[in-house]
């Protein structure tokens, strides 16, 4: 989708005469080293986006570890060396890390700027996502989400299946449909009068109908979301555009009003848009879109990629299965003929090394999301014993994959060890690139102030997940020699890449 906006975008310029308007900018005293690229304006995004990691890596070998390209009318300061981010990420006082992602929230889903300064809210989102997300309220949020995964994946199957039968599913859907209905029920809670019943009543049933009819309005969006990021306007995709609004429509506060259990962090959303802002009430649930892409996009391919390569290793599916037993044991959890649910709290969910190693490996291979800030004013930039001048407004960005596939810092980076992470006794392992120990080899949420405050959900949720997974499923590929999906690459950039092919496997119910 960034190639078809790309390949618009040099049509249309093509036709004008912009290299006379804009201009080629020209490499200033004490400034990085400068690519305008071939393509007015536009510069190198076409060859970014086709590969992000092999353009970084070319322009790495040429000009060293700090780079400066065109992208799409933006000039894009590129710091390769992880020895360097601190000094960026220090740089509050001439680095703005809101304005992008603001600016990019209200493009991407249609609603007004939610920067204090812009005058439409006073709302401080990341205050309110650090109080709903973290704490005491993680803990409420965690359990729910452990509810519903039982209720959405253990219940349908234990009263459809024979113990005997397999069933034959793609997984990567199968993950997309059990973490987004369970993930909307815990943050946007259960509708009244609709309870997690053993039997399924004709509620729970069109509830369901609904949730999966809201994940296909989902998909659709989410489809041209990388388009969105890179500037094209939505009304050029008439079928995401109206998912969109259907979307929002669902999310409105007279339709979340009819909703019980509703999580904090959208009651206190709701609350915060009617008291502190002048959104209309379609602008208030778009900022709930929002939020329901960020707590779903990826997710779902994390847990696709964890899943995947942890059935795929039986070295990891033996240690996983055996550490998820031991602590469910501790817990005095065991398989029954009910099905009853388990719990798991999260002292519990953070007793688990293995599974955190499988789900920090699987996101290392997967992740490409990027670090940026804007430069507030002029300013120059100390990295070690050398210093770039750095005009307003351009960009500052960190490509953390350049790092996760550094064979220095891990050694045979593609492929996947499940215990890579496991430092002996416990302790948190420590990484080193030419002899220094690294403070940052590993960030797939980013870091600093823009560090996703939703990431230790994410976690207990593949965490949990995985757990029911194994303790009441046997699971199988249907080809145990399959090649690993390609990385999609047109996502790169906004976090955990999806795979570009679908993976056949079957499971079956676990004898009690």
């Amino acid at each position: 989708m960034l190639t078809l906006f790309l390949t618009w975008g040099v049509m249309m310029m093509l036709c004008g005469s912009l290299w006379y308007v804009l201009g080629v900018r020209k490499r200033r005293p004490r400034e990085p080293p400068l690519e305008n690229g071939i393509l007015p304006y536009f510069g190198y995004a076409l060859q970014f986006g086709a590969n992000p990691l092999k353009f970084l890596r070319e322009r790495q070998k040429k000009h060293g570890p700090t780079f400066t390209c065109q992208l799409a009318g933006k000039y894009v300061h590129f710091l390769t060396d992880p020895f360097s981010y601190h000094a960026v990420l220090q740089q509050g006082r001439h680095l703005d890390w809101k304005k992008f992602h603001f600016a990019t929230s209200a493009k991407a889903f249609g609603h007004g700027s939610i920067d204090p300064n812009d005058g439409f809210t006073t709302e401080n989102m990341q205050q309110t996502f650090t109080r709903t997300l973290q704490g005491n309220a993680l803990t409420f949020l965690s359990e729910a989400m452990m509810e519903n995964l039982h209720y959405v994946m253990v219940e349908p199957s234990a009263e459809k299946m024979n113990s005997n039968d397999w069933v034959t599913d793609k997984l990567y859907e199968f993950c997309c449909r059990v973490m987004f209905e369970s993930g909307f029920l815990t943050l946007f809670g259960t509708e009244f009068n609709t309870h997690h019943d053993k039997v399924l009543s004709s509620n729970q049933q069109a509830q369901r109908a609904r949730i999966l009819r809201v994940l296909e309005n989902f998909k659709e969006f989410d489809q041209i979301f990388p388009a969105l990021v890179a500037g094209l306007p939505i009304h050029l995709f008439k079928n995401a555009y109206s998912a969109r609004e259907k979307l929002a429509e669902a999310l409105l506060h007279e339709n979340l009003k009819k909703r019980e259990n509703i999580s904090e962090l959208i009651s206190l959303r709701m609350y915060l848009n009617d008291t502190l802002s002048t959104f209309d009430d379609m602008e208030k649930a778009k900022t709930h879109l929002a939020v329901l892409w960020a707590s779903q996009a990826n997710t779902i391919p994390a847990t696709f990629w964890t899943s995947f390569y942890l059935i795929r290793n039986p070295s990891a599916m033996k240690a996983a299965t055996e550490e998820a037993h031991r602590v469910l044991e501790n817990a005095g959890e065991k398989i029954c003929s009910s099905r009853k649910p388990i719990s798991l709290n999260r002292k519990q969910l953070d007793d688990m090394p293995i599974l955190d190693s499988i789900i920090k490996e699987a996101l290392r291979l997967s992740s490409a999301s990027m670090t940026v800030r804007v430069a507030k004013e002029n300013f120059t930039l100390q990295l070690g014993s050398d210093s770039y001048n750095i005009r307003k407004d351009d960009i500052i960005a960190l490509y953390p994959q350049l790092l996760h596939f550094d064979p220095e810092i891990y050694p045979d980076p593609m492929t996947f060890k499940f215990d890579r992470y496991l430092g002996e006794n416990g302790e948190e392992k420590t990484f080193y690139r030419n002899g220094r120990k690294l403070k940052y080899y590993y960030m797939p949420f980013g870091t600093g102030l823009a560090k996703c405050p939703g990431r230790l959900f994410a976690i207990n949720e593949i965490k949990q997940f995985l757990t029911l997974l194994l303790f009441y499923f046997e699971v199988e590929l249907i080809d145990k020699n399959v090649k690993c999906p390609s990385l999609d690459q047109s996502r790169a950039g906004l976090g955990v890449l999806q795979p570009t092919n679908d993976i056949d496997f079957k499971y079956r119910l676990k004898l009690p």
